[in-house]
């Protein structure tokens, strides 16, 4: 992805309805500390999830394998390095939060990447992540996102434990959509990701997502499914 192409990609990161939703629940997710540590954001992009980070107080750093993204959000103040999830660039127990959002799915040794984070937390240290859930969602939206699974549930609970963290807690997002953006996506052989929603579209999504914060639905089935762990110690 070139320089253009990846500014394009993060200006519709501003207002996309997932990307914002994925940001408020890390943004209520952040409420839970009252004093902020060292933050690392692996798969980072152009660093809006980094970005978040900061505005809560923490000290954020972005990696991505992508050096573009890495410019890219370097541009914008965050500290960000070329990287990938399986080998981090990044000393051991040095970070209070590793966030891994939209990254699992993407990596055939995702056990390696998860040993990973848990080596660069401290002891006691917290992982967010998300990742798409239910193969029988699979499309050509996972195949445009160069994806190589979904996870279930049960799947996502034994990668975290076989890493030895301890789960705190995992809940599905999604779930109201599921019905539309199941027919939507399996509807088409072809997808092209982060194409610009009209407003009504992306305001009508945003909307149905942020009711379903308020909704106690959280373990019904959805499209994805968010995780919080920690390293024991």
């Amino acid at each position: 992805m070139d320089t253009i192409e990846l500014q394009r990609v993060a200006r519709i990161e501003n207002d996309n309805w997932w990307y914002r939703e994925r940001r408020a629940i890390l943004s209520r997710e952040l409420l839970r500390y009252s004093v902020p540590g060292d933050a690392v954001d692996i798969g980072a992009g152009a660093g809006g999830n980094s970005k978040e980070l900061a505005a809560h107080g923490w000290q954020a750093t972005a990696i991505d394998l992508n050096p573009v993204a890495v410019a890219l959000a370097r541009a914008h103040g965050v500290e960000a390095y070329e990287g990938d999830a399986r080998y981090l660039p990044l000393p051991s127990e040095r970070y209070d939060m590793a966030l891994a959002m939209d990254v699992l799915e993407h990596i055939e040794d995702d056990a390696r990447a998860v040993a990973e984070i848990t080596r660069v937390l401290r002891p006691g240290g917290t992982v967010l992540l998300s990742v798409p859930c239910d193969m029988s969602l699979w499309s050509a939206h996972d195949v445009s996102l160069g994806r190589v699974r979904r996870y279930t549930r049960r799947a996502l609970v034994d990668l975290l434990d076989g890493a030895g963290l301890l789960l705190d807690r995992v809940w599905s997002r999604g779930v109201l959509l599921r019905p539309l953006l199941r027919l939507l996506r399996h509807r088409s052989a072809h997808y092209e990701d982060l194409a610009p929603l009209h407003p009504f579209t992306n305001e009508a999504l945003r909307l149905a997502a942020a009711l379903e914060r308020r909704l106690p639905i959280s373990t019904w089935p959805g499209t994805c499914l968010f995780a919080r762990a920690h390293r024991p110690g």
